[in-house]
Parts: C-alpha cells; structure tokens; sequence
C-alpha cells in the first residue's frame, strides 16, 4: 500500500512524519536525520572561528587586540610591541588547548556510541552496522541488555503476545520495568527473517517532539489501519530486559530521537566574576580614554604655550609642527603607556590560578571514591570560583540521592517489633554493624544481601507462630513481581516496584519463597515445603486506592484475601474487632516513620466461598460494562476489601548514599535551596525528601500543587502564598480572588520577609502548566519563599525548564546535579553542572563540568573548593588592580612634569619586567595556596560561605576601594620622592636629582610596598609564599643591577645607557630614608584600617581565624556521636514506585514466560557519620496543604 505524500517535509520545518519499512529511497526523499549524534561543540573546521569568537567576546581580549594594533604603529607607540603581542597569544592559545581538550573527549564520547553495533536488516539479511548508519525506516534486532538504538515502533519480541521489558533509567532516571507491547498484525511476524523483510508497512506520525509519555500516530499496512500510542514505542536510551530479543522499525534517528531532543545544547558558561571583571575593563577603558583626553588637552596647550622654546631640539620642521597635531598623537601614546591598568598578565593570572584549583580538587584524597578507585574530576577550569556562590542546587533523587536499593528493615506483627535489638531490661539497644545477624544459610536460596540482626522473627517462625506465617505468607503472595532462574540455577526476581522486590525477598529468606506464577496460580515454597494456591481474583493498585489485594484459595479450600497498603486507607478498611491492635500497630508505624522508613500495612479476610462466588459474578459484569465501568469495578474493590484482619506492618528502608543526610543538612546551613527534580511519583519523592532531611518535621507547612489546568494551578499557588503569608483573602465557589496586576509582580525580596520554614512539591503536568508564562511568576514568587521544592513526575525538559526559570528570574548561582541521561537538559543549562557517575552510565558525567562519585562529596567541592577558589579569586583580583593602578597612574602625575610628552617615568625594561617578573609570583601564590580558615572549620561553620552568596568579597564597590588605595599609593610613589629629591645634592656633593636615579627610587619603593602589601594580604603562608615573595624582591634588585652594570653596557649599549646608576642610587642612605618614608605612607593606614576593624567589627572568619590560632598547639578530640535519621511524622501513603495495570497484565497471562536471563544486584551497606553540630533537629507537626480536597491534611 502507498501512501500520497503531497509534499516533501524537511524535518527543520517537520509537521509529520512519514516512514516506510525497509525502503530507503523512500525515507531519503524526505531527508530525516541519521543516527549519528554530536555533543561536541567544534571540528577541525569550526574551531578556530568559533572559539576565537567566543574568546573575544571577553572585552579584555578585544581590548589587548586593539591596543597591539596601536603599538604597531611607531609615531605613536612609546613601548615595543612584543609586550602587548606575547602575553596575549600565550592567553589565547592556553584558553584554546583547554577548549579543545574538553572538546576531544566530547568526540571520543560520541564516536564510542556512534560506532556501538546493531543487527540490522538489509537485503532481507541481519548485518552488523554501526548505529550511526542506521537509518530511518530499518528494521533491527535488540537481544536482551542490549541498549536500543534510535526511537522504534515494537514490531515482535520473544515473549507471549508481543511483550517486552525496558529499563528506561536513561530517560526518566527509574529503574523498574516498563512493559511495551506490539500491535498484534505485526507480533505475528516473530522472528521470521522472510516475514521481516517483505514488512512494508507505512507510519505516519506526529513530528520530532520532547514529551516522553506521549506518542500518537498510524500504521497502515494490508489496507487497514492501526492506532499507535506509547506503549507500542521503544526509545533510544532505554535497555531491553528480560526479553530475550524483539524487533523494531526506526521512526526516529540521531538527533531526531526523543531523547536528544531532551539534551539542551551545549552552552559557553561563564562566572559572575568573568561578566563582572568584562564590565570592569569597559569603565577601566573609559577611565583610561578620559586620562588619555586630559594629558592630549594639556599637551597642546604646552606646546602652544612652550613648545616653540624646544622647538630646536626636535627634528620636525616649522610647517610639520600642530599643538592640535601633537595632541592627538599624545592621545594615542598615553593610552598605551597607561594600558598595564588592565594588563594581559590579569589574565594569564587568572587562568594558572584556576588550573591550579582544579587540580586541587582532582587531587583531593577525600573525594576520592575507594570503592569504585574513581577521584573526583573538574572537567572545566573556568567555574571553580562559582562554586563558591551557589544559591540553588537542582538534585535528581535516584542514583543522585538514593541507590535505588530497599531493604527491609523491621515489621510489626500482632502488636509485636521485629528488627529491635533489645537488651536485658527490655531497653532498646542500637544495632550495630557487629550485632550478628540473622543466618539465612540454612534457607533454600537465600538472598544474601539481606541483612536482619533481630533473631526473634526467626525463632516465632520456627516455633509456628500462626501471625507471622500467615505476614509472611501474604508478603509471597500479594505483589507483582515476577521470578525466573538464571544460568546459575539461581532463583531470580523481576520486580515492577523496588519497594515489592525487598518485601518478597525479605519473605524468601524467612522460608516462604515465591517460586512462580501463572495467571491462575502462585506457587511458594513454605519453610520447605512447596504449595501451590489459585488465584481467583487481583484486585490491582492505584494512586487513589493506594493499595492492592489478592484473593487465594489454598489446598485446604479456604478462600482468602491479602491485602496491603497506606496505613492511613487500610486501618479505614479494618474490622471493629481490630482496635486494640490497631492503637499498638500505629504506634510502631509512627516509630518505623519517625526513622525515616517506607511503611505498609498489612491485613487479611477470610471469604465464604458464597459469597465471593455472587462477588465475583458482579465484577465480570462490571468489566463488560460499556458504561461507568472503572466506577462499577472500584465499587466492587471496596465493597470486598472491608472487615478485615490486621495482621501487621512493615518497614522498608530506601538505602540512601552515605552522607546524603549530612551533606544537605550542611548545605541548608550554608543558605543554600535544595530543589529534587525527580521522575518518580509523589509519594516516593516526598519519602525521600524526609529521608534525607530536604523535607523536615520542623517546617511550618509543606504545600502540595496537583492543579491539571491552569487556572487550578494559577489558584493553589496563590492559595498557598496566601498561606504563607498569613493573609485572609476572600474566597469564591474555592477560587481565589484575582489581585492586582501590581501585586502578582515578581518580588525578588518577597522571600526575606517570610518567617518560617516552608517546602513546595509539585508533580509534572501541573509544572506543565505553570511553567506558562502567565503562571511561572506564581510559581517562581512561592518556590523561591520556600525553604525546599520537591518536582515529581518531570521529564528531562522540565528539569531544564525549572532550572532556566531560576536563572532568568533571579540573581543567583544555580547547581545542577545529576547521574543519568535524563538529566543532562538540567546539568547544561545551570550555571555549574555536576555529574555522578553512578549506576546510569556516564551520559551526566560526560555533560558536567565536574565529576563526583557521590553527593556526599557535594559538600567538600562547594564549602571547601568552591568557598576558597571563591575566597583566592576575590583577593587576587582586589590586590591586582590595586597594584596596578599604582603602578600606572605614576605616568599620569609625571606628565605633568614632563610637559605631556608621553616620557614614561620607569624605563621600558621595569615596565616590561613588573608585571611579568617582579610582581606575578606572589600574586599567584596567594591566589592559589591562601585560605582564611581550615578545610574542616569551613565544614563545620557553613555559615562562612555567606559571603560568596551575597557576593560580598569582589564587587563593584570593592573594586573603588581598590582604585581608590592605588591612587592613594600612586600620590605616595610620586610626590614623596619628587619633594625630596628637589634640588637634592648627595652625600658626596654631588647632585643626584637626575630623571634615572629618581626612577630607580620610585621603581624600588613601588616593589617593596606592593610586596609589603601582599605580605599583609596573605592569611596562609607556605614556603612557596616565602620564597615567591621576598624571592621576587631580591630578584628585582638582582636584575636591576645587572642592567645598570659595565658588562651589560658594553654588550647592549643601545638598550642600556645608565651604566651604574643603580648602584649610586642605591648606595645614598637618603635614597633608603625616602623609600622607607614611602613605604610607611602606603602601608600605615591599611594596617591601621585593619586593626581597628578586626577588633571592633570582626568578621565570622576572623573570629574563627583567631581561634584557630589559639587551638593550633591543642586541639580538642572532636565529639562525634552517631545519629539516627530525622525523625518524620510522615507515613507512606503506599510509596511504591510503582504502575497501576500489573494486575491485569498478571491475570491476563500476557506476561508468561518460560525462562529469561535476568541481571542481578548487590547490595551496599550504608553508613552515617553526620558532625556535632548537626544534633537536636526540632520536632514539629508538618501540615501538608492539599488542594485538592480544598481542606489541610496531616504528613
């Protein structure tokens, strides 16, 4: 069958697709992308252009070039371009390495994955083509764990009915299983090769797009027509499981796939301090234009004035001499001359320095991750000072937060813990890693990566308690999983939920083990014993029952129903008789909670054969019911589920990483917003969020937004600033009522003025909508007033999206962090972007600017890192421009004293060699090696990270002071020797006021301060500070007698005419009273400045400075006590990961398999090792708004 297509669609202006199977000159007609993918930003063409581009859009390098261009030019130029010309390729050619490098291995990235192989079929044969050459159109072959190539529509797979199994954690960052399924027509052409190939069906689509869970489109094939929806498409970036293999048809290539279309583009990012300094440089420029004008001014009227009285000295005849003349072209040489305000040696500085952290933090032994032998890696130097000012961090959970492993923890049966050590007394007694453990090994197949140091639940077991078999029992029964063995013979598990896989596995160890299903029986092996039951009826999940139940008949004809789920749904399900074992099983709930736990209860109901059989009845007609059919069922579900039997409860933990509690703890400290930004459900996000402390007891409220339109959405944020706020505003029919256009304008300081601690969460379509731009400044206005904010349910864009919101909106420094493709959107578009190269492959880590192997390491790369690259690139940067309009502003002074003929007052070699030479090492020494406070003390006082938040170390008005002090000390470096020197005669008689020897005097004096100053400037001294410091002192005299030498004179006559000038200077004890008169000048009022402040107005670190001093010879032992999870008040209201139509696809049979590979897991034991300072978190009642309802729920 043909299809008519009326035009050619280039996919740039794409509005649907059309495909054909296995027929490429058909698809080529309308120019689809391939599958080749590009990350990189450059080629072998495009790297000089662009990068040149991109490295002078800095002003400073645009401004180096066209001073070069000046000094090329010999009427006007009174210095030699070599000292412009040298330091700027050495800038631009540093900067262009390291760009390339960085871009090199975003190549080799690239060519990794283009070149993976795939069976594809060409010519009615399977071919191994590398992906890249995989086109629109073909038909290829997946075999189990193999990652899928481009967006495909499922064709056949190994499994009944067209069934197959994908991990989409590259995607949307979840690990358990999703199921697709094949289009019948098409899921009989199996495996057959002939079937395959004469496959010519045509597809016609929607157009590239980023929206994950949807998909809509047709395939027409045999004259007729089939619907496509998601569950019949595969994405690229998913892994096949579980299926032995399946075939495809690509719909999507390369970029076109929906998950390139989720990766933003790879941005050139740049600091605040970059953008500042570039804004700098302009008003330097301009500063420096109005000295250029001043000295042009009064050299023209000099030599209007004067100039005729020298006019025999000078070369220029009478007709070629203009004061208007010679004032332009004084003009020109004064802006050269005065250009070191802002020398090339700034930047070089700052590159080395940079380089110089970034190894630090590669080299730093305590992010290193022993486990994996992976250090942590700053994969760019230009952003280290940023991490020192960041303000928001936007985290994945899973893998980021969490390992994704549950392990169970404890239960309560009939009014009885299991899982608490206790001691002889009946006292709690905290378990530790040396408490033995339960021993498993006597168990068929136990899985050894449970750990359970209560041996009370094995000995009920052993002596036939009849609750805890029939908790046990229900846990082998009642869930989704799917089991299977593996090449080994082991026995292996395919869970949908990870929270299902710990409760079955948990059950298995304790003797009843699920061993397999049908769609009309379960088989568990019950201490040893094998028993199979039928199962008559599943009565599935679903967010709003927020539960599940089985109904079984065992071998004794007994019917009976299992049931689990929220504690807060099920006790309304309990009979009346349960009511003394309910109060005591809350209790244990409320224990499980407080520990940061995932709780289920548990509960059963015998069934009279009866009336199940009538109950049964009804739910077949329900289900043939054409109207209110899901009302019917859900009726049914209810009427069954009630007068039941409380059993118990249980306790899972969702292992989070080691130090998570601690590290964000800290970082809350430090003033910084954690944001989750996570595709997994409400429930499991918001028990994460109090597991790891993001969502805490003490906060006043947390604010849940579930709006599906806009307006519901635009209405609940609104409400809840309300809220906030404390106002009472009218209320109409449950809308709020509209304020003012005045009033919904973004308040930027909103924030400051709200008191209390407050959390926002916030599911995917309702972000959808306020991500609008009517709605985004509610949005923004309420998140950035809240303490934490939980997003749920986002698709990669989203994440990128809410990160962009931030930015544009606020005046701070963003963070992203993240371990899987699904969050590469968000790590491009923060400001700095971490990838954690955990169980998700290293998409994150290859888009980051730094590499971790743990959050935990967040807090050391931001407190200590971040804080002093921040803390070292302030100093430098205050201390650099204060040297050099020291320096500079010298020949501004002396032009008046030199009738404004552009004369410098140093020679060129001393201002060749200042900046290169006398001055460059100190200053790099302090910018890499000085820090105010101890890495530990800047962990345990968050609060010192403050300062770079609020940008308070290098701004604009600390730029001023830094001018200011300069002229201040270029007054000093003039006029003081000036007045001395003033019809002087030496010690010998003779007269010493020669231009030379007053140079020599104020070159020595300019070394001594700027060294003294940075003396004064340096808080940590090394032997590297010591030598580069007074090292550079001794080389400027070193090197200034060697130029003022007879030897050097006989070689280089020309260059070096004062022979022994120096050492005549140098030896007049007047020469010394003047330097040393210079020197206190410049000095006295920054040390008096200083002392006056530290001990009137000390500053957070100078304080801590001082005690450090104080405890350097003594240091107290560190108290560490161990400390348990937050306590949480909230529940899980049935926090599974999980998806609602497993029951259905369970009783159907769909899902039956004879036997499948299956990939296996370990698990990680955890530890805490949270500070001192982190004890006595307050407890509260958290209300939770819920909109919902319109009413205020408890957590």
């Amino acid at each position: 069958m043909e299809v008519d297509v009326r035009q050619m669609i280039h996919p740039t202006s794409e509005v649907e697709r059309v495909v054909k199977a296995n027929d490429r000159d058909y698809n080529e007609k309308f120019q689809y992308a391939d599958n080749r993918i590009y990350t990189s930003k450059y080629n072998i063409l495009t790297f000089l252009p662009i990068n040149l581009f991109e490295q002078f859009q800095r002003v400073a390098n645009a401004y180096f070039l066209f001073l070069l261009i000046l000094q090329l030019i010999p009427e006007i130029s009174s210095l030699t371009w070599f000292t412009t010309i040298v330091p700027l390729v050495l800038v631009i050619s540093m900067t262009a390495v390291k760009d390339a490098t960085d871009d090199y291995f975003r190549h080799k990235s690239d060519n990794q994955v283009n070149n993976r192989q795939s069976e594809v079929l060409i010519n009615s044969k399977l071919q191994n083509e590398k992906w890249m050459n995989v086109k629109v159109g073909d038909i290829i072959k997946l075999e189990n764990n193999q990652f899928v190539a481009a967006d495909l529509l499922l064709l056949s797979s190994s499994e009944p009915h067209g069934l197959c199994y994908v991990e989409t954690a590259e995607l949307d960052g979840e690990t358990n299983l999703k199921v697709r399924q094949a289009l019948p027509v098409t899921s009989e052409l199996g495996a057959d090769i002939s079937s395959l190939a004469k496959f010519d069906g045509i597809v016609i689509c929607e157009a590239p797009n980023n929206k994950l869970e949807k998909f809509s489109g047709v395939l027409s094939w045999k004259d007729s027509k089939h619907t496509l929806s998601n569950q019949k498409i595969i994405l690229r970036g998913c892994v096949l499981r579980n299926t032995r293999w399946c075939f495809g048809m690509v719909l999507f290539a390369g970029p076109d796939t929906k998950l390139m279309q989720n990766s933003g583009k790879t941005k050139f990012k740049r600091t605040s301090i970059d953008r500042l300094m570039n804004t700098l440089v302009i008003w330097i420029f301009g500063f420096l234009v109005c000295l250029g004008i001043i000295l042009a001014v009064g050299n023209s009227i000099w030599e209007s004035e004067f100039g005729g009285q020298f006019r025999t000295f000078l070369f220029w005849g009478e007709g070629e001499k203009s004061s208007l003349f010679s004032g332009f072209l004084t003009f020109w040489s004064y802006v050269i001359i005065l250009n070191t305000l802002v020398p090339i040696s700034l930047y070089v500085s700052v590159e080395v320095i940079r380089l110089g952290h970034s190894y630090f933090i590669n080299w730093d032994r305590k992010m290193y991750y022993a486990a994996k032998a992976m250090p942590a890696e700053a994969r760019t130097t230009t952003l280290n000072e940023e991490l020192g000012q960041i303000e928001y961090i936007f985290s994945d959970k899973t893998g980021t937060l969490t390992q994704n492993i549950m392990t169970f923890k404890k239960c309560s049966i009939n009014g009885r813990v299991y899982g608490e050590v206790l001691d002889d007394l009946g006292q709690k007694k905290e378990i530790t890693k040396k408490k033995e453990g339960v021993d498993f090994s006597g168990k068929s197949q136990p899985e050894r990566t449970l750990h359970f140091r209560d041996h009370s639940l094995m000995e009920s077991i052993e002596l036939g308690d009849p609750k805890v078999h029939e908790f046990l029992r229900l846990l082998a029964l009642c869930h989704t999983v799917m089991s299977e063995e593996d090449s080994a013979g082991q026995l292996v598990y395919q869970v949908q939920s990870p929270d299902e896989g710990a409760l079955v596995t948990a059950a298995r160890n304790f003797g009843f083990i699920f061993k397999s299903r049908t769609p009309e029986t379960i088989t568990v092996e019950e201490l040893g014993t094998p028993v199979t039951y039928q199962l008559l009826a599943f009565l599935d999940f679903s967010n709003i029952r927020k539960r599940m139940s089985v109904i079984v008949r065992n071998p004794e004809g007994q019917i009976k129903l299992y049931s689990k789920g929220a504690d807060t749904i099920l006790f309304e399900k309990l009979h009346p008789s349960n009511k003394d074992l309910l109060s005591l099983t809350s209790d244990h709930l409320n224990e499980f909670a407080s520990a940061g736990l995932r709780t289920l209860a548990i509960a059963y109901r015998d069934l009279d054969d009866k009336y199940f059989k009538m109950w049964q009845e009804m739910l077949e007609d329900a289900k043939a019911a054409t109207t209110e059919r899901d009302e019917r069922i859900s009726g049914l579900y209810e009427e069954i589920e009630r007068d039941l039997m409380l059993l118990g409860a249980t306790a899972v933990e969702d292992k989070l990483q080691e130090g998570v509690i601690e590290t964000i703890t800290t970082l809350s400290l430090a003033n910084i917003k954690i944001w989750i930004l996570t595709g997994d459900k409400q429930e499991t996000a918001i028990n994460i969020g109090y597991a790891c402390n993001v969502l805490t007891d003490a906060m006043d409220a947390v604010f849940v937004v579930t709006g599906n339109t806009a307006v519901e959405v635009r209405d609940e944020l609104r409400k809840a600033k309300e809220i906030l706020f404390g106002q009472n505003t009218s209320f109409s029919s449950g809308h709020v009522v509209y304020e003012s256009k005045q009033q919904l304008e973004l308040d930027l300081g909103a924030d400051e003025a709200v008191t209390g601690e407050y959390a926002l969460v916030i599911n995917g379509h309702s972000l959808a909508h306020a991500l609008e731009s009517d709605v985004e400044n509610d949005l923004l206005e309420l998140a950035c007033m809240c303490k934490t904010v939980v997003c749920c349910r986002v698709t990669p864009l989203q994440k990128a999206q809410v990160v962009e919101l931030v930015k544009k909106h606020r005046n701070a420094v963003t963070l992203a962090i993240g371990d899987g493709a699904n969050d590469v959107s968000m790590i491009k578009s923060a400001h700095i972007g971490i990838g954690i190269s955990g169980q998700e492959g290293l998409q994150a880590v290859l888009a980051s600017d730094y590499a971790l192997a743990q959050f935990r390491y967040l807090q050391r790369l931001l407190l200590v890192h971040g804080r002093w690259s921040y803390y070292r690139m302030c100093k430098f940067l205050c201390y650099f421009f204060y040297k050099n309009f020291a320096f500079t502003l010298v020949h501004f002074w002396f032009a008046f004293f030199c009738g404004f003929s552009a004369q410098t007052v140093y020679d060129q070699w001393f201002i060749t060699l200042f900046n290169i030479v006398y001055t460059s090492l100190p200053v790099l020494a302090m910018g890499i090696f000085d820090q105010d406070v101890s890495d530990q003390n800047s962990m345990d006082c968050p609060q010192l990270y403050e300062p770079g938040q609020l940008n308070l170390l290098f701004n604009k008005r600390r730029f001023f002071i830094c001018v200011a002090h300069g002229i201040y000390t270029s007054l000093a470096l003039f006029f003081i020797p000036y007045g001395s020197f003033y019809n002087l005669a030496g010690e010998d008689g003779q007269h010493i006021a020669d231009y030379q020897s007053f140079a020599v005097t104020m070159a020595t004096s300019l070394v001594i301060v700027v060294s003294v100053q940075i003396a004064l400037d340096t808080s940590y001294w090394t032997v590297v500070n010591h030598v580069f410091i007074w090292g550079s002192v001794a080389t400027y005299f070193f090197i200034l007698l060697i130029m003022h030498s007879r030897s050097v004179f006989g070689i280089f006559p020309q260059q070096f005419p004062f022979v022994g000038n120096a050492w005549h200077s140098l030896s007049q004890k007047f020469v010394w009273l003047v330097v040393l008169l210079i020197s206190v000048a410049s000095v006295m009022p920054v040390v008096t400045f200083r002392f006056l402040k530290m001990c009137l107005y000390p500053s957070l670190s100078d304080q801590i400075r001082r005690w450090q001093k104080a405890q350097r010879k003594e240091r107290p032992i560190r108290n560490r006590r161990p400390q348990s999870r937050s306590s949480s008040s909230r529940r899980s209201g049935y926090a599974f990961a999980h998806q609602e139509g497993y029951g259905e696809l369970i009783t159907s049979g769909k899902n039956m398999r004879a036997e499948s590979p299956a990939p296996t897991s370990g698990l990680e034991k955890m530890l805490y090792n949270n500070t001192s300072w982190i004890e006595n978190l307050c407890k509260k009642t958290t209300d939770v708004v819920s909109f919902n309802h319109d009413k205020t729920a408890k957590l």
